[in-house]
């Protein structure tokens, strides 16, 4: 970016979006990409960029965000590692917590994987190391501490620390419990002084304790002492505190020289996660501002439908729609002070400058914008005292800058174009700057008071008239922007109303000539026109709403019918009347004991024997006999089988062919004992 755009860049406050990005950011990489962003100037960039936001919104709506509080910067400790260097447990932990967010990461979209987008790479790509996160996490418990578990060997030299201590600890309470010295000792308590441990002592009973004195209270009258007895023991802690530092020592430069070995790799993983850090922080961005993504054109219109500055509160801000481009190339804003033209010519700026940063935007979801190849603004009195540079001189200088700078593609925003100089002069010079604007190709949005333009707007093609809605009634602007129409001067009106003499305002009337008053009258009829078709645009679309929710009642009342009618068709009950309806117990086993009549079914048939052929079925089939029972209702599979488990005719038949097999092997006639018996009556 050149240092004119730049400067534009600021005029329009894209720093203080950038800002709020940088505050959705949660790594200091993150942030700086955010402080740093800068708009692209092609169609293929910003659509890039806008998609990845688009993307990130989506998956954060869908999987929720991603976790990005454990990465940090880790360059200077991989470099490091990389040719040799010990890390100190601080530079590890943060290694250690970059690899759990790249492991998460990695499988972040696991937990969706129909979801294709453009990040899935970012994603893809994330390593991790699961043996060296948890390598590190095993072995550092904070920035000040080793584990035991580090090593077999720190474990055993912290036994042995541990052993020795609690030995002294027993021979000084024994020393301090003693009644012999009871009026030599300051305190009864064991504390230490340089590492050792020590008793408190008058000092002027120092000899009566043999041993090594530390350290002498600030008032003299103590004296800390180690007795004989231990010093020995407080030797031996002192060469296994030494042999413990060697070996933390020892376990950092093991554990170092294994983040080298991976040290390209988790830089790509913090890449990666700074990258997406970033991309999503812009998703979040998106979610606290009702943003949109719009639809980008390399030619064209933008079009800004219901579009809010970012800066101003959502609840009070007034949405403005902005068209430019297309058949219109210059749009020229008239309007009172303070009535929201710079805001409005600030909006249109900003905004293009959003999207082609990948920002998502507070308008409507059918708004588009024409990417520029940049965007040069010339807004605000910059008023030099130090250069002696007058309103109207520094406004020139930027505008002389501007025309240089700007060509094919660009977008040229000035406020309040020739003023501070003669109004014939300035009008007649804002017309030609914008004349030489539109002539390199640039589009040119402008406010101004000069009536003159006006004219030139209604009677140039391809420049619009816009201006700011006055309520002259209330005296206050409504920050409305209404393309097409030219601002009216309310001068004369707002005076009236302020309580200026109605012959005061005759006379300046009177000074006016009678084109401009013309031309007023039209303004005015125009104004007039235009509030009496937003009032029937206002009624129609009124109409259309109640038109609309009468189609939506009816559609609900439809389909609430249908699904009564659905209900009816398919109960939620087992046993119903032909409407659908829940029948009594009583009633369905009248019912069945028709059926069963008719059908031919014994009469000791009855509704429980359903159940027994629910059960019978079931296990004949080779359901096994647990789960029939759990069915059923019963614990005991012993039962069901008695109770409710019948053999089956074709279970009998099987039966009596095995037994026929059994008794006659050979496949002859069993004896017929019916035959026999009228063959025995024959005879007799």
């Amino acid at each position: 970016m050149t240092e004119l755009q730049k400067k534009s860049c600021r005029t329009l406050e894209l720093h203080k979006v950038l800002e709020l990005l940088e505050k959705e950011a949660v790594s200091p990489r993150a942030k700086e990409m955010a402080r740093a962003l800068e708009p692209e100037d092609n169609l293929v960039g910003c659509e890039r960029l806008q998609q990845q936001t688009e993307d990130a919104v989506r998956l954060a709506g869908m999987l929720g965000s991603p976790s990005f509080s454990g990465v940090r910067d880790v360059s200077a400790g991989l470099e490091r590692a990389k040719v040799g260097g010990s890390l100190n447990m601080k530079e590890l932990l943060d290694i250690g917590a970059l690899l759990r967010a790249a492991c998460t990461g990695k499988g972040y979209l696991e937990k969706d994987t129909q979801v294709e987008t453009v990040l899935a790479d970012y994603f893809r790509r994330l390593s991790g190391n699961k043996y060296l996160e948890d390598r590190i996490e095993q072995s550092i418990l904070s920035e000040e501490e080793i584990a035991d578990t580090a090593s077999s060997e720190l474990r055993e030299i912290r036994r042995r620390i541990r052993t020795a201590a609690s030995r002294i600890r027993e021979t000084l309470n024994r020393i301090i419990s003693s009644p012999s010295y009871a009026k030599v000792l300051q305190d009864t308590v064991v504390t230490t002084r340089g590492d050792r441990y020590v008793v408190p002592v008058k000092a002027e009973f120092k000899g009566s304790i043999p041993g090594l004195v530390h350290d002498v209270s600030s008032s003299g009258a103590t004296v800390f002492v180690e007795p004989m007895q231990v010093v020995e023991l407080n030797n031996t802690i002192r060469e296994e505190r030494s042999k413990e530092k060697n070996e933390i020592d020892r376990i950092l430069m093991e554990l170092s020289a294994e983040v080298g070995a991976f040290a390209n790799t988790i830089q790509q993983d913090y890449d990666i996660l700074c990258t997406l850090d970033f991309i999503f922080a812009k998703a979040k961005l998106a979610y606290k501002m009702k943003a949109c993504r719009p639809k980008l054109l390399e030619k064209g219109q933008t079009r800004l439908e219901r579009a809010r500055h970012p800066l101003l509160p959502r609840e009070t801000a007034v949405p403005i729609t902005f068209t430019i481009g297309g058949k219109t190339d210059a749009v020229i804003i008239t309007g009172p002070n303070t009535g929201g033209k710079t805001v409005s010519l600030k909006t249109l700026g900003l905004l293009t400058l959003m999207a082609q940063c990948g920002l998502q935007l507070p308008c409507g979801d059918e708004s588009t914008v024409r990417v520029c190849k940049n965007i040069l603004a010339d807004i605000g009195d910059e008023q030099s005292i130090e250069q002696s540079l007058s309103t109207f001189s520094s406004h020139m200088k930027n505008i002389v800058e501007i025309l240089e700078e700007a060509g094919e593609g660009s977008m040229v925003l000035m406020d309040e174009l020739g003023a501070g100089t003669d109004p014939v002069e300035g009008a007649a010079l804002a017309a030609a700057i914008i004349e030489s604007a539109r002539g390199i190709g640039a589009l040119v949005a402008a406010t101004t008071h000069y009536a003159e333009l006006k004219v030139y707007a209604m009677t140039t093609a391809g420049v619009e008239n816009a201006s700011c809605e006055f309520n002259v009634d209330s005296l206050a602007p409504t920050y409305r922007l209404l393309i097409g129409i030219p601002g009216k001067s309310n001068a004369f009106a707002i005076s009236e109303r302020l309580g200026l003499p109605k012959s005061i305002i005759q006379k300046a009337a009177a000074r006016i000539d009678a084109e401009n008053v013309r031309f007023e009258d039209v303004l005015t009829q125009l104004d007039e026109q235009r509030q009496e078709m937003e009032r029937e645009k206002e009624a129609a679309a009124r109409l259309r709403r109640e038109m609309e929710e009468t189609a939506k009642a009816s559609r609900e009342y439809k389909a609430k019918m249908e699904a009564e009618r659905a209900r009816r068709k398919l109960s939620p009950y087992l046993f119903t009347d032909e409407h659908g309806q829940l029948i009594h117990p009583d009633t369905f086993t009248k019912r069945l004991r028709k059926i069963y009549e008719s059908i031919g079914f014994p009469k000791e048939y009855h509704l429980h024997t359903l159940r027994h052929y629910f059960v019978t079925a079931l296990l004949h089939c080779g359901v096994d006999k647990q789960t029939v029972a759990d069915l059923v209702g019963h614990g005991d599979t012993g039962f069901l089988e008695r109770t409710y488990c019948h053999p089956q005719q074709a279970q009998k038949e099987q039966a009596a062919d095995t037994m026929l097999t059994v008794l006659r092997p050979d496949g002859s006639p069993i004896f017929n004992l019916a035959a026999a018996c009228m063959v025995k009556r024959q005879g007799a």
